[in-house]
């Protein structure tokens, strides 16, 4: 492998994840690190920790890892064919879902801001 590589405790500390939140990642087929040292050690590439990071900001809006895992064969489509309209109507599909989520979040924000301004006044 020509590419650079990473170990675990380098990737949780890019990506602020534990190294089990890693394991299980891999554990359930979501992001397989790119390659194994002859000891066994998972090994990242800056691609794995990409996908990583697309992952952890699908998880503050409250997508599954099925959601995340069909986001992230979506990608990888793109990657291959991203003419196919069926892959960018997937894609849309996800964008809509995702802006409906932040919404839906940015106004629990709101009403936990409301919240602290109450408990300020009292």
């Amino acid at each position: 492998m020509s590419e650079s590589t990473m170990r675990i405790g380098e990737v949780a500390e890019r990506t602020e994840l534990s190294f089990r939140t890693l394991r299980h990642y891999d554990e359930i087929g979501l992001v397989t690190p790119s390659a194994r040292t002859d000891g066994g050690f998972r090994l990242y590439t800056e691609g794995d920790v990409a996908r990583i990071l697309l992952i952890r900001r699908m998880k503050p809006l409250g997508f599954t890892l099925d959601e995340m895992r069909e986001l992230l064969a979506v990608v990888d489509a793109i990657g291959t064919d991203a003419a196919d309209p069926q892959v960018r109507a997937r894609l849309d599909a996800v964008r809509a879902e995702a802006a409906s989520r932040r919404e839906k979040l940015r106004r629990q924000v709101e009403m936990a801001d409301e919240f602290l301004a109450l408990l300020a006044e009292i």
